[in-house]
């Protein structure tokens, strides 16, 4: 019965039940295919034809044995290691760009007029390349990276605004400090506090392990800071005689 009704169909007809039942097959064999998650692996053969999977694992650190904390404690010391990464490569151009300054007073400034003049320059030079990253650090950031400063520079903020500048200008932000509960003049010591657990962090900076303990704590590589330059072109302005 069924042989015979579809015999007295049109061609026409039967061609289109038969495309449409065939998308109907695909589409439900779409839907069946298990979806494919995770991360491929990869493997070789070794000199015996046996298969050997190899996979490339990210770089982990391992904290010391001992190492504990209270969640709180952990919290800010992650918050540590993520301001210690923005501010760092600024403590490290800022020891590069002292010292440039110094050997260039000692060079060419022989006149107080022309130290002053240039030491103006060099602020006015440091304002347009920092002060839009500096202005967009948090307050924390700002005082992990005053901590540095001392570290990399040897002196406290205090004593470099009074050595390039003028006490009046030293006493005026130490002023500001206060009204903060800051003190300028408080040197960097890596044995106490806060800053004894910046200096480990510096350690492992130093040491090439940074990566791996950032990417231990966020799971994800550390954002790379771009400096636009790490030497002043600034150079010391003589009259003409």
């Amino acid at each position: 019965m069924l042989m015979l009704a579809a015999l007295t169909l049109p061609a026409g007809k039967l061609r289109a039940q038969g495309e449409t039942a065939l998308e109907a097959l695909r589409e439900a064999q779409a839907q069946s295919r298990r979806v494919v998650r995770g991360t491929p692996m990869y493997f070789e053969l070794d000199e015996h034809g046996d298969t050997v999977f190899m996979e490339t694992l990210d770089p982990v650190w391992i904290f010391p044995k001992g190492r504990k904390m209270k969640d709180g404690d952990w919290r800010k010391y992650y918050k540590l290691v993520y301001n210690f990464n923005k501010v760092y490569p600024y403590a490290l151009v800022g020891r590069k760009m002292m010292a440039q300054v110094d050997s260039t007073i000692a060079a060419d400034a022989s006149k107080r007029s022309e130290r002053n003049r240039y030491i103006n320059d060099v602020e006015k030079e440091l304002f347009r390349l920092f002060e839009k990253d500096i202005r967009n650090m948090t307050v924390t950031q700002g005082l992990v990276l005053m901590r540095l400063v001392d570290r990399e520079c040897g002196m406290s903020a205090f004593n470099i605004i009074k050595t390039y500048e003028n006490g009046l200008a030293a006493n005026f932000w130490q002023l500001v400090a206060r009204l903060f509960s800051q003190n300028l003049k408080t040197r960097y010591d890596p044995t106490q506090g806060e800053d004894a657990k910046i200096e480990e962090l510096c350690k492992i900076w130093d040491s090439g392990q940074w990566e791996s303990l950032y990417y231990s704590i966020f799971m994800e590589r550390p954002p790379r800071v771009v400096i636009q330059r790490e030497t002043l072109q600034t150079e010391v302005q003589k009259k003409s005689r």
